[in-house]
């Protein structure tokens, strides 16, 4: 929906009082830019404006550090003479306080995909240990001894390779199914068909950790208190777009279960907003039927079945977890999705442990395992 920036060139060019350099910062669809120049230069006054693409690389949570020292900061223009005049003049405002190697200067279509292709990018590296993490569950083989040996390649490098539950966020989906629909539109269906496949999987992988907690607990949840750590969909935020507890809490609700929901900073309203506009409640019921939503995180795990771990709240390695696990029902279980938790002090405690990509309970242990009689 274009609608919000079609409203803000026109009123952009019905108030100008003389020739404007227009920066697009929203991350849009290609060639967005150029309607924009359509829009602003049907103005009966004929003053002249300039766009260009300036996407943000900001991530939650470190924006104003990402601000303050960014990586790179990406600049498209037209290739005219007015369209580098106006590009020029941008840098120039970046110049005093980043390094002008650090200022990258493109073509304005150029500009605009690159800030969907970044986020492609991270968001594929994300769903493709994913993937791994259940082969790894499959073998025996551990998802964190693996990223970090294919992280020493530094071809490949570290970043972006922790399996988790999955990706949310307002961005990655968003920027991704974009990508899709430019591909699609342009008839690169085999492309279009590639990168959608990093949402399934991260789909496939909520859904999968889901199934895994019904399974290891007896497969049957129903009327069974679960407890979720963690509702935003990263830490050190309070944001909960595309979060993935509300789609498991959603699987969860659908085979009966209790959901109790605990996170540091997610207030109830949000929580109770998200499960409304994600469709996530049993049909026929009300929030408060469904889901209980905690302010303290030992209050929350008395008389529960299980914990599931939706957030790396760094908060959460830092429980007293015996007294959590003599306050629950036996056998208690425990669901790391996000690999943050000290599982053999777990185990030791009396845990029934299930982890993204770890090897606990599968068969394949070591190599006498693998004989054949």
């Amino acid at each position: 929906d274009l609608k919000n920036w079609e409203l803000a060139a026109r009123n952009i060019a019905k108030v100008a009082n003389g020739p404007k350099i227009i920066v697009e910062k929203s991350t849009l669809p290609v060639r967005t830019a150029h309607s924009m120049r359509k829009v602003l230069e049907a103005n009966e006054r004929k003053i002249k404006f300039e766009v260009l693409s300036n996407p943000e690389f900001l991530a939650e949570g470190t924006a104003m550090d990402d601000l303050a020292k960014p990586d790179r900061v990406l600049i498209g223009g037209m290739r005219t003479e007015e369209g580098e005049k106006a590009v020029r003049k941008l840098c120039q405002v970046y110049e005093h306080w980043v390094p002008k190697k650090n200022v990258i200067t493109t073509n304005l279509w150029s500009s605009e995909l690159s800030k969907l292709v970044a986020n492609a990018f991270l968001a594929q590296r994300i769903s493709s240990i994913n993937s791994i993490s259940e082969l790894c569950e499959a073998t025996g083989a551990d998802v964190q001894e693996v990223s970090n040996a294919i992280g020493k390649d530094s071809r490949i490098g570290k970043r972006f390779l922790n399996a988790s539950v999955g990706f949310g966020g307002s961005c990655f989906q968003k920027d991704i199914l974009n990508l899709v629909y430019l591909c699609e539109s342009f008839g690169l269906h085999e492309v279009a068909a590639y990168w959608d496949q990093v949402v399934k999987i991260n789909d496939h992988q909520k859904l999968r950790f889901a199934r895994k907690m019904i399974k290891n607990m007896f497969n049957t949840i129903s009327g069974k208190k679960i407890v979720l750590f963690g509702f935003a969909f990263k830490k050190d935020t309070g944001d909960t777009r595309e979060t993935a507890s509300v789609y498991v809490a959603k699987h969860l609700l659908a085979e009966r279960a209790k959901v109790t929901i605990y996170d540091p900073k997610v207030d109830e309203e949000q929580i109770k907003n998200d499960f409304n506009y994600y469709e996530a409640l049993t049909p026929g019921k009300e929030f408060k039927d469904c889901v209980t939503v905690a302010k303290d995180p030992y209050e929350a795990v008395k008389d529960a079945h299980a914990i599931a771990i939706m957030t790396e709240w760094d908060e959460f390695k830092k429980y007293d977890y015996k007294k959590m696990y003599d306050s629950m029902v036996k056998p208690a279980f425990i669901f790391d999705g996000r690999l943050i938790l000290d599982h053999p002090k777990l185990l030791d405690i009396g845990f029934e442990l299930y982890a993204i990509g770890k090897p606990y309970g599968v068969k394949y242990q070591n190599m006498d395992d693998l004989k054949v009689n």
